[in-house]
């Protein structure tokens, strides 16, 4: 009879750790695909918010940076995500349109990234610089430009990402047009014979030359801090153009329909949190939107710093990415 009472009590206990369980509360956040990776920052992340929660944080890779705003317009209003967190700059006007997106109840009171911060929608948790990036003992002829990139032997070969599907392909579209203006078709018709690839996201062409496949790749002037800090690898740096580096700042937002209002809108205030932001450097491997209490890591001061930082306002990006990107089609797709 004690043995019985005993299976009775522990099948209720497992019973009720089930319950408890699937009471939890569920928040759907939308992100691209490295941020949910093993060594990325999403299993830091979601530790960190259930802990301050009692909810079950679910991160939902939906491709690359671009195209989860595509998915997002494809479900509409039915989407489950309840918040979005990857897009960026470029894409945040294009966000606004939609009307899926819900303003903050309250903004964070300080940030630490480079430009005035005026949208009340999205909030940035992290920002950095597009840069090429190469293994200084294969590469010993670095560009500096590109135009010298153009000029350098055909054999030379980079991989860059499609501006349709990647925010780190769609931030090359607009550093050339911000570079060049109406240069840009000849500077892409240069580009043309040293890139072997163009790739849907920013992993598959970092797996690319990382592998051997590629001489350099389009990342961030914050890539090689991961060789260096983790790897203790100090051979992969990031090219410095003279041209100045295209500027990133990736937000978050929270959905208008979202069926868990009050756990999105804690997660929004959490995203510029220093639990947060500290895990951000070295996993997603950029410079933080709110710097950590602890500062940067060490290794963070060896990076490349842009001779000009290059941006598009958001209420620009739209209209100057459509001019752009046709000019890239009529090359790229001859």
């Amino acid at each position: 009879m004690k043995y019985t009472s005993l299976i009775a009590t522990g099948l209720a206990l497992v019973i009720g750790s089930v319950a408890d369980a699937q009471e939890k509360p569920v928040l759907t956040v939308y992100t691209y695909d490295s941020f949910v990776s093993d060594w990325g920052p999403g299993p830091g992340v979601e530790k960190a918010f259930e802990a301050t929660c009692e909810c079950d944080l679910q991160l939902v890779a939906a491709g690359d940076g671009a195209a989860l705003l595509s998915r997002i317009q494809l479900e509409g209003a039915r989407t489950d995500a309840d918040v979005v967190l990857g897009l960026d700059t470029n894409l945040t006007a294009r966000a606004h349109e939609t009307g899926l997106f819900a303003a903050m109840g309250t903004m964070p009171e300080i940030l630490d990234v480079p430009i005035e911060w005026d949208d009340t929608t999205f909030v940035p948790y992290d920002w950095g610089y597009f840069a090429f990036v190469y293994d200084t003992s294969k590469v010993t002829e670095v560009p500096d430009s590109f135009e010298s990139l153009i000029a350098a032997p055909e054999d030379l070969k980079i991989v860059i990402q499609d501006p349709r599907s990647s925010t780190p392909g769609l931030g090359l579209l607009l550093w050339v047009k911000t570079a060049y203006g109406d240069r840009a078709p000849e500077i892409w018709q240069g580009l043309a014979p040293h890139i072997l690839t163009v790739t849907k996201g920013w992993s598959e062409a970092y797996g690319m030359f990382l592998e051997g496949e590629a001489d350099m790749v389009l990342s961030y002037t914050t890539s090689p801090a991961y060789h260096l800090i983790a790897e203790g690898d100090p051979t992969k740096h990031a090219a410095s153009f003279k041209e100045g580096h295209y500027m990133q700042i990736e937000v978050a937002g929270k959905i208008a329909g979202s069926d868990q209002p009050l756990l999105a809108e804690q997660f929004m205030q959490f995203v510029t949190s220093n639990e947060f932001q500290s895990i951000i450097p070295t996993t997603n491997w950029m410079y933080p939107a709110v710097f950590p209490l602890d500062g940067l890591p060490e290794g963070f001061e060896t990076l490349i710093t842009p001779v000009e930082s290059l941006i598009v306002p958001a209420s620009e990006a739209k209209d100057v990415r459509d001019a752009a990107l046709q000019e890239w089609l009529n090359v790229l797709s001859r």
